[in-house]
Order: C-alpha cells, then sequence, then structure tokens
C-alpha cells in the first residue's frame, strides 16, 4: 500500500471534496472509492460509498479521518484499500457492538479518541468478517496507467502522475453515479 501511496502523492484531507485539490487531497473513504476501481465521487456520509464497502468500517474511518490533524490523519492511508470489506447482517452486527463497545458514534456529542485507540479500533473492526480483496503493486500501476490513458491529449508527457489522475477524476466527477 506505502508504494500505492508514493506513486500518487496522495494527501487525505478532511471533509468531503468536489474532486481531488492541486495535492491530491481527498478523505480516506473518497480515496478507498478510487483505489478499489471506481470512478471518483465526493462521499459525505457512508451511504455515499459503494455497496461493497462496510458501512460501520466506513463510518469509523470518516470519523477518524476528520477529527485528525494534517498530519496524524496521513496514519490513515494504510486502510484506503482495506474498507470495500462489506459483510453478511450478522458480521456487520458483530462489527457494530465491537465498535460500539469502544466508541459511541451514535452519541449527541462526537467522540475524541486519539489517533493511536482509532488505529486500534479500526484494526479490530478489520479483523472481524471478510477481509478487502488485496491490492497488488501491479494493480495500482494498471490504474495509472489507464488514468494517464484518459488525460486529456493536451497533458504533457513529463506532467506528474498525480496531475494526471487529478485531471482524469475529475472527469468522473461530471458523469452521473451508477454504483
Amino acid at each position: 500500500m506505502t508504494n500505492f501511496y508514493h506513486l500518487l502523492n496522495w494527501t487525505l484531507k478532511r471533509g468531503p471534496h468536489p474532486c481531488p485539490g492541486p495535492d491530491g487531497g481527498t478523505c480516506i473513504n473518497e480515496a478507498a472509492i478510487v483505489a478499489c476501481g471506481f470512478p471518483y465521487r465526493p462521499v459525505r456520509a457512508p451511504s455515499d460509498m459503494p455497496l461493497c464497502f462496510s458501512r460501520l468500517i466506513c463510518r469509523l474511518a470518516l470519523h477518524l479521518n476528520d477529527e485528525a490533524g494534517d498530519v496524524e490523519r496521513q496514519r490513515l492511508i494504510p486502510f484506503v484499500t482495506r474498507l470495500a470489506c462489506a459483510d453478511r447482517p450478522e458480521i456487520e452486527e458483530r462489527r457494530a457492538a465491537y465498535i460500539r463497545a469502544r466508541i459511541d458514534l451514535d452519541g449527541l456529542y462526537m467522540p475524541h479518541v486519539s489517533m493511536d485507540e482509532g488505529i486500534r479500533i479500526l484494526e479490530g473492526a478489520l479483523a472481524i468478517g471478510r477481509h478487502a480483496d488485496t491490492l497488488a503493486p501491479d494493480v495500482a500501476g494498471d490504474r495509472l496507467n489507464a488514468a494517464r490513458a484518459e488525460t486529456a491529449p493536451t497533458a504533457s508527457r513529463r506532467d506528474p502522475v498525480s496531475q494526471k489522475l487529478k485531471a482524469w477524476l475529475c472527469v468522473f466527477e461530471k458523469e452521473p453515479s451508477t454504483i
């Protein structure tokens, strides 16, 4: 996963984004959508995620993403490819019980946990049930090559990969979602 991060020069940011910012920034869930091969789309809530993503885990990841500072938030990068792990209802309920026992995301006030504790909770929830398919570095490379092919013809071959990826992602922002 770290190879994918360095290739994209991705930065996790707080909140939803109409399109990745100048440095490729999106929230963790928006980055997960792209990493899993879906067209980019802004995510305001876990219900905006494709069905193969665990809503509970995406909700926790979104909470950690939005509560963290800019530097701490980058510690969530390794989880980008692990969120597409939706499972049977009984497994999702076990995940919900695990998360609820450690952090109250349904309370009147949004809880604050340290990034270390939040990552421990996220790891524990991800260990329950189905695991996301591993994204191999060659798959990431194929997606980057596809992004280059989709880039407008005016783009120079010397443009950074992240610039080409951003141009590709912005094209999908204007198309209706079919996921």
